[in-house]
C-alpha cells in the first residue's frame, strides 16, 4: 500500500513538473493559457510533496502569475485591460498570417470566450 502512495506521489510531482513548463510556454505562446497550467502545477505539488509545494510556491513564476489571483481570485481592471490587450496582439497573428477558415473561427472563439470569462468569472478589484 505504501508502495501505491509513492508511486501516485511522484506521479503527481512529475505532472506538477510538466504542467510548471506548459505554464512557462504560455507566457510566451499566446494559444496556451498560462495560469490555469501553473494552477494545475500548484495542486499536483500539493498532492504529490509539501516540500514542492513550498518550493513552487517560492518562486516567482507563482508570485508573479497566480499568487494574487489564488488568494483573491480576482484582478484590477488594469491587469484586466493589459492582458487582454497583449493577449489579443499575439492571437492577431496567426489569425492574420493564416488563410485557414476553421483556425481562424477557433481564433475567435478564443478571443470571445477569453473576453467572456475575464468580464464575468474573474471578479474587478479597484486598486488602493
Amino acid at each position: 500500500m505504501k508502495t501505491i502512495i509513492r508511486i501516485r506521489k511522484i506521479i503527481y510531482i512529475f505532472l506538477g513538473f510538466i504542467f510548471m513548463g506548459l505554464g512557462v510556454l504560455g507566457i510566451i505562446m499566446p494559444f496556451l493559457p498560462t495560469t490555469p497550467f501553473l494552477l494545475l502545477a500548484s495542486v499536483c505539488f500539493v498532492r504529490g510533496s509539501k516540500k514542492f509545494e513550498i518550493w513552487f510556491k517560492g518562486t516567482r513564476l507563482y508570485k508573479k502569475y497566480i499568487e494574487e489571483f489564488v488568494e483573491n481570485q480576482s484582478m484590477s481592471l488594469k491587469q484586466k485591460i493589459s492582458l487582454n490587450i497583449f493577449a489579443d496582439c499575439m492571437i492577431a497573428i496567426p489569425f492574420i498570417l493564416t488563410e485557414n477558415v476553421f483556425l481562424r473561427m477557433a481564433l475567435i472563439f478564443i478571443v470571445g470566450y477569453k473576453y467572456y470569462y475575464f468580464i464575468f468569472k474573474i471578479k474587478t478589484v479597484k486598486v488602493r
